[in-house]
């Protein structure tokens, strides 16, 4: 088990990608959350087996319909399992 901290870029917000997010984590039975940054950026912090939070961040990469993807930042860090579910924060 590992935890990721992952900032998207480009064409992110506005176009449903948190909910896109969640769906993604959902499906790869991840915990975690993510949210809108004020600079523009999308903010994801996710636990579970590392091969699942690759697909997942995989996923990411592509986004959603609307969405268009610049970059992905990813730093890999310890587990806290603090989170139960996936929660889209406000």
């Amino acid at each position: 088990m590992v935890r990721a901290h992952v900032f998207i870029a480009g064409l992110v917000q506005g176009v449903g990608f948190r909910a896109y997010t969640q769906m993604q984590a959902q499906k790869q039975k991840l915990t975690g959350w993510v949210r809108n940054v004020h600079d523009g950026r999308v903010e994801t912090e996710v636990e579970g087996p590392r091969p699942s939070i690759e697909l997942f961040v995989a996923d990411l990469q592509k986004g959603p319909r609307h969405a268009r993807v610049d970059q992905v930042e990813i730093e890999w860090k310890e587990v806290d399992g603090h989170d139960s579910g996936f929660q889209i924060r406000y």
